[in-house]
């Protein structure tokens, strides 16, 4: 063995040694969300066909190319979806980021009392399963059970509807908030805690009160968490499905086809269109990835410091 070919062995281990720790995740990564992609695509270009004459023609799965996009494109129900999850958003999305940052910076005052308390039970309704919490609403929705309509019955109003009308979509909106404020929170707050107590107490001295102090520096500070909730904010919007789908059965104002995975299920599973089905999930998965994409152009600029 050659003094030169130890230098050699070395650099190739260092060379392998990285794509040995990532191979695990890659293949986890082909298996579970490459293949599934590429199989969801193959599908939608594909199709039921009757081939043959007279009645007894028979089906057959066939290359039916773009058609499927087409039936996507033209059918009201599937854009109809989009439009109730604009309204809900402009309900949850909001709110779900208002809320998480006010928490955060109420926790974040110093001298605050029971902080870890107030983290944790912020927190706890995003450890309830989305189901689970739907179902809980639901109850306390439904006339028949709900406390309030308990109170509007001994003061003799009329009962609160809270799953029909206008009140539907904050109903629904309210479970998201609910589950989805602490998580946010969490990451708000955790980074205002990396921000450098040198720059807030020189502005203390400066003279500059907490709410200066919040809206000067620490908003500012913590606007790439800020664009991450609302990235996941919004991407959890496009994915709406377990909270509709649970209430369903309590009221006739959501529809099989209340959001776009609703719709979605229904072709795969109740119309056995899995290539209808197919088409719409790549058509929302693309959009859900140019919203994104939009989103984090649009505040590259004012939160990541330009271009890099």
């Amino acid at each position: 063995m050659t003094s030169t070919s130890i230098p050699v062995r070395r650099s190739r281990r260092r060379w392998v040694a990285p794509y040995l720790f990532l191979l695990p995740a890659g293949v986890l990564f082909i298996a579970f969300l490459a293949i599934p992609i590429v199989y969801a695509v193959y599908l939608s270009l594909r199709g039921l066909k009757v081939t043959g004459s007279g009645p007894f023609g028979t089906r057959e799965e066939t290359w039916v190319g773009l058609d499927n996009y087409v039936r996507t494109f033209t059918d009201p129900e599937f854009f109809a979806g989009f439009g109730r999850l604009a309204l809900y958003g402009l309900i949850a999305i909001p709110l779900t980021l208002g809320l998480a940052l006010l928490f955060a910076l109420l926790l974040d005052l110093p001298r605050v009392r029971a902080a870890r308390f107030s983290r944790v039970a912020i927190f706890i309704p995003y450890a309830v399963p989305g189901v689970i919490a739907s179902l809980l609403w639901g109850f306390l929705y439904l006339p028949s059970t709900s406390p309030l309509n308990w109170f509007t019955e001994r003061l003799g109003l009329p009962d609160v509807l809270m799953l029909q009308g206008g009140a539907l979509f904050p109903a629904i909106a309210n479970i998201a908030i609910w589950g989805g404020v602490g998580f946010n929170m969490i990451i708000i707050y955790t980074s205002l805690r990396g921000i450098p107590g040198e720059v807030l107490e020189a502005a203390r001295i400066d003279g500059a009160n907490e709410s200066t102090i919040a809206r000067r520096i620490k908003i500012p500070l913590v606007s790439p968490a800020l664009v991450l909730t609302g990235l996941f904010a919004l991407i959890g919007t496009l994915q709406v499905y377990g909270e509709p789908t649970t209430l369903r059965p309590m009221t006739n104002a959501i529809s099989q086809t209340w959001v776009p995975l609703m719709k979605i299920y229904r072709d795969a599973f109740t119309r056995d269109d899995l290539s209808l089905a197919a088409a719409s999930s790549v058509v929302l998965a693309i959009g859900t990835l140019v919203l994104s994409v939009l989103l984090l152009r649009a505040t590259r600029g004012s939160s990541f410091g330009g271009d890099r």
